[in-house]
């Protein structure tokens, strides 16, 4: 075998087939057309001396030896990703980007970013919200606050804070013509719900609470972000089930009350999450000590 490195296109497309098992989307990652891969696979293959692929019909699947040269390739094209990563990061050390999720970016981060702009005047925070999980080694972000248990591989997660569950409303509610004094007048008021993740929250509270589920199923209105509920309530319009970290700054201000004394403890919470190999630059350490303070302020 040749001691000479293999053609880097060939390389590129032999992954790229073995990540899809198919040349057609190989082709269309790459930006190239299928006989394009075809040929630079048999190209490479060539080159190896070794078969690595078994074409057979419409099925394709990978010959023990590319089975095990698979690895080792990948492992490469990784590195080569993450080192250009790193090169290209030296001139955006001030700029720190962090994903969250758009309700606790409105209603508990950004109302507190500003303590950590002054306390760092010389990072450029940028938030960037979405309902997926981010992709570390595909998207710009450095650092994502993520809801869950903490278990995700080759990331380093720091907890944040918990979350309880209770029904929140507008302190208007509690003197309009319908009661609201204990759980059972739930069935005479509009509830509120947020579909996706926390679709079933207001199940989950009146189990807890030893009551019937399907006073959640009752006619209310349901919205697709959490903060927007919330807002709903603040305005009158419902009773809204809330998350700890989405409701009090409101219920501190006023703008909501809490009609129940019966919380329930979410199993899961927040947490900062990043890559390993970033987890410990300056910018990063430093967004991590404040808003560690900032949850346990909170909390």
């Amino acid at each position: 075998m040749t001691s000479r490195l293999p053609s880097l296109n060939g390389l590129r497309a032999f992954e790229a087939a073995a990540r899809h098992m198919s040349f057609t989307l190989a082709a269309s990652e790459l930006n190239v057309t299928q006989t394009a891969i075809s040929h630079q696979i048999r190209r490479l293959e060539e080159e190896l001396g070794v078969r690595l692929f078994v074409r057979q019909n419409r099925s394709l699947s990978l010959t023990p030896e590319a089975a095990e040269y698979l690895p080792g390739v990948r492992a490469a094209f990784n590195d080569l990703r993450l080192a250009t990563d790193r090169l290209l990061r030296r001139d955006d050390d001030h700029v720190l980007t962090v994903s969250t999720l758009a309700s606790l970016a409105a209603k508990w981060l950004l109302p507190r970013l500003a303590a950590f702009q002054e306390a760092h005047p010389g990072i450029d925070v940028r938030i960037t919200t979405s309902t997926t999980l981010v992709d570390f080694q595909r998207d710009k972000v450095d650092a994502a606050i993520r809801y869950g248990r903490g278990q995700w591989a080759g990331l380093r997660a720091d907890w944040l804070m918990a979350d309880e569950l209770f029904p929140v409303c507008s302190p208007s509610l509690l003197q309009g013509s319908k009661p609201l004094q204990t759980p059972q007048d739930l069935r005479d008021h509009v509830l509120l719900h947020t579909s996706g993740a926390n679709s079933d929250d207001w199940r989950l509270w009146l189990t807890a609470a030893g009551l019937p589920a399907d006073i959640s199923k009752q006619p209310g209105v349901t919205f697709d972000l959490q903060f927007v509920t919330i807002q709903a309530a603040i305005d009158g319009i419902g009773i809204a089930m809330g998350r700890t970290s989405y409701v009090q700054d409101d219920i501190a201000k006023g703008r909501l009350v809490v009609p129940f004394k019966i919380t329930m403890p979410a199993d899961a919470g927040f947490y900062l999450v990043s890559p390993q190999g970033r987890a410990d630059s300056p910018k990063l350490a430093a967004f991590r000590g404040w808003l560690g303070n900032a949850a346990h302020a909170t909390s």
